[in-house]
């Protein structure tokens, strides 16, 4: 009997070598084909049309990834070129300040040269050091004392006017009282009609450069704007220095006196340099020496008996 089996080529299948074979032959020919006849083209965007989403989907993440990336990578540019641009502003802002201060500090200078060649009297430069620590007064220390030839009483001065006046010298500083302090006073004289009043102060640091013109009698021609200088009759204060310019003026018809403040021409509240003036016009310890008297003639030392007797009467 005999026996029927079959043959090996069809129970096993193709050998894995003949399908790479076939398979390779046919991609092959598939490409050629292809590429001569453009036949795969609409197979080609169906599968891209279909598969776009897909791709688009799959995309989002990467693009988000790289969109944050690079948002903080310019965030991070944006805050170095804005903190680099504040610096540059901040360097230029301090050049900008100096070079204003240098500005008003010669200004202050050429004012204070200016204001020297119009004064006669002895003076000396120098600079305000600090306020007084008193929120009641309004004082100054300045850097020039006794052993610079401050005297108690001068008048000190800045660019614009009459700034105070020096109440304490110690060795190397000395204190001032500035016009506007409450306790201060200063004669003045109205450069328009050459009316003499007193100018004092209204309050302490508060008072914002503001002196009080106090007992003018009711009827004196004051008006608004005019300049007040010194009057020079104080013994103290040379006379035509600028103190400060009438801002109010008020007057009632049942008051005796006219209410009248003025505002100083110093700087009360900036001022850097300053003048000492030498007190004018006083004797002792605030002036020059008085005159000496010329001296008495003494008597003949050969005198004779009448002489002496009419000598020692004379005495008597």
């Amino acid at each position: 009997m005999f026996e029927r089996r079959t043959p090996r080529i069809f129970t096993d299948g193709t050998t894995p070598a003949a399908k790479l074979l076939v398979f390779g032959a046919l991609a092959i020919l598939l490409m050629v084909v292809d590429g001569r006849f453009q036949v795969a083209g609409p197979l080609r965007q169906a599968v891209g049309t279909a598969v776009y989403p897909l791709q688009w989907l799959m995309a989002q993440p990467v693009q988000a990834w790289h969109a944050l990336a690079g948002y903080t990578q310019d965030l991070r540019q944006a805050q170095e070129q804005a903190q680099q641009a504040q610096r540059e502003a901040m360097a230029l802002a301090e050049r900008v300040n100096h070079v204003e201060y240098l500005e008003r500090e010669n200004e202050s200078l050429r004012g204070l040269l200016e204001l020297r060649a119009r004064v006669s009297t002895k003076a000396l430069s120098a600079e305000v050091a600090y306020a007084a620590p008193d929120p009641y007064t309004n004082r100054l220390v300045i850097d020039k004392g006794q052993l610079a030839g401050v005297r108690p009483g001068a008048p000190v001065l800045d660019s614009f006017g009459v700034l105070g006046q020096v109440t304490q010298v110690f060795p190397f500083s000395s204190e001032v009282r500035v016009v506007t302090d409450r306790d201060q006073s200063v004669p003045v004289m109205s450069l328009r009609t050459g009316l003499r009043m007193v100018a004092s102060g209204v309050r302490a640091a508060s008072s914002g450069g503001r002196m009080e013109l106090r007992f003018v009698p009711a009827g004196s021609d004051v008006q608004e704007g005019d300049v007040l200088v010194t009057s020079g009759i104080d013994g103290y204060y040379p006379p035509g220095v600028p103190v400060g310019t009438v801002d109010f003026v008020e007057t009632h018809s049942d008051a005796p006196f006219i209410r009248i403040f003025a505002q100083a021409l110093a700087q009360v509240q900036s001022a850097r340099y300053v003048m000492v003036l030498e007190p004018v016009g006083l004797y002792g310890e605030h002036g020059p020496e008085p005159p000496q008297l010329p001296p008495e003639p003494l008597a003949p030392a050969t005198a004779g008996p009448g002489q002496a007797g009419s000598a020692r009467a004379a005495g008597r």
